[in-house]
């Protein structure tokens, strides 16, 4: 009697290991997966991220600040997204900007083993528990926090100085203690990987971030009949649009600008008819005047990455950018553009006629300029990243198995 109850404890306490065992070997194998991504209000370089991540991990919901489907592609809108149900909080994001780190601090993310975050400033900052593996992809710090330009202008207006200083003091303060929470940072680029560095002290690794660089579509001539200069991006002020306008307007060279924004109506004050505004069109449409165009002019300062000249160079195009940031890695002087120093219309107007001159006397060649963006393929980044992701969680999962053995656990 006494045999035979010692043999049944040890036969539920074997039945018990074995099934700790095959739910902890499932779980290393095959983690619960939770995607942040800040805000999905538009359709740009971050979502395209956030897209190859998806197709990484094609069970995992997203999670959230502020969702707008309306201006996202179905492959995103038919994920499972999960956001804050504040409309007010919606409707008015950077009046209420001091209020993010509270929606993302209450994300509940208790039943995930493994969470990916992407973006600037919120994501990264969501709260996990020791036995949880955070990886957050830093797409840059947030710029309006360290000095950067960004879209809108107005937090430097004088009258709004007094309150947005002392709010902005404590959000770097949050802003630097959320970035201590993640297990692993990745960065897109070596500019964002020193700014990193250089604020929230923290080593990182970096993964170019994901580029059509072999796009599929119909690219034939469009209709234009004469050779053109291209401009692509948000029309906002920081993009300095209104200063390579105003130089075309000199030169009376033919521009077209593709996009749309908050500067639009402004902009197209400013220019002449030799320039010419498209407004919102699809990728087949900017691809195809990417594969038409004589170069891209890119005057944005102190860029992150800076994707759209990633794509003109894939179509063997040259490009002119500001010698700062991200551009700086991917724009080589002499074989892929050129670079101009100074946010002054005299210089630009002087490198134009010079980029000019130099495309004219067939200094670039379209082979080697393409050749010089297979790195920043997207089919590359999915390597990298999902091989940095599985080896960081396999080693996540053995420390935190021996460490519930030593604890008389899962053996």
């Amino acid at each position: 009697m006494h045999f035979s109850l010692i043999f049944k404890t040890e036969l539920i306490i074997t039945s018990y290991r074995l099934q700790v065992n095959s739910l902890y070997n499932n779980t290393m194998e095959n983690p619960k997966v939770a995607i942040v991504h800040e805000y999905l209000t538009q359709y740009g370089g971050g979502e395209k991220t956030l897209e190859e991540i998806m197709d990484i991990f094609p069970g995992a919901p997203i999670y959230t600040g502020i969702y707008n489907p309306a201006r996202l592609p179905e492959k995103i809108t038919k994920r499972i997204i999960i956001t804050t149900k504040n409309s007010f909080l919606g409707a008015f994001p950077k009046i209420l900007t001091f209020l993010m780190p509270l929606v993302f601090e209450n994300m509940d993310l208790r039943e995930y083993d493994l969470i990916i975050s992407d973006g600037t400033a919120w994501s990264k900052g969501v709260l996990t528990r020791p036995d949880q593996l955070h990886i957050s992809y830093i797409h840059t710090p947030p710029r309006f926090l360290y000095g950067y330009s960004v879209e809108s202008a107005k937090r430097s207006k004088w009258y709004l100085k007094p309150f947005v200083a002392p709010i902005d003091h404590l959000l770097r303060v949050w802003d630097y203690h959320a970035a201590q929470r993640p297990d692993y940072l990745l960065v897109n680029s070596a500019e964002v990987q020193k700014r990193v560095q250089k604020y929230y002290g923290r080593e990182s690794q970096i993964i170019y971030p994901p580029v059509d660089v072999y796009f599929q579509g119909n690219t034939d001539k469009n209709n234009l009949t004469s050779p053109y200069y291209l401009a692509v991006g948000r029309l906002s002020a920081y993009k300095n649009f209104d200063l390579l306008i105003q130089a075309f307007n000199l030169l009376e060279m033919p521009l077209i600008m593709v996009g749309t924004g908050i500067e639009e109506s402004r902009l197209k004050k400013l220019a002449k008819s030799n320039i010419t505004f498209t407004g919102q069109v699809s990728e087949v449409e900017k691809h195809k005047y990417l594969e038409n165009c004589i170069a891209l002019i890119n005057p944005v300062v102190d860029e992150d990455f800076g994707i759209v000249p990633v794509e003109a160079m894939a179509h063997g195009k040259p490009v002119l950018a500001h010698r700062s940031g991200g551009t700086l890695e991917t724009v080589k002087e002499g074989v892929s553009g050129m670079f101009f120093e100074n946010v002054n219309l005299d210089h630009l107007v002087q490198k134009i006629k010079e980029f000019d001159e130099e495309i004219r006397r067939g200094t670039y060649n379209s082979g080697e300029i393409r050749r010089l963006t297979l790195r920043y393929d997207k089919d590359k980044f999915r390597q990298e990243f999902e091989l940095f992701v599985n080896e960081k969680w396999r080693d996540h999962a053995i420390k935190f198995h021996v460490i519930e053995s030593t604890h008389g656990g899962t053996t």
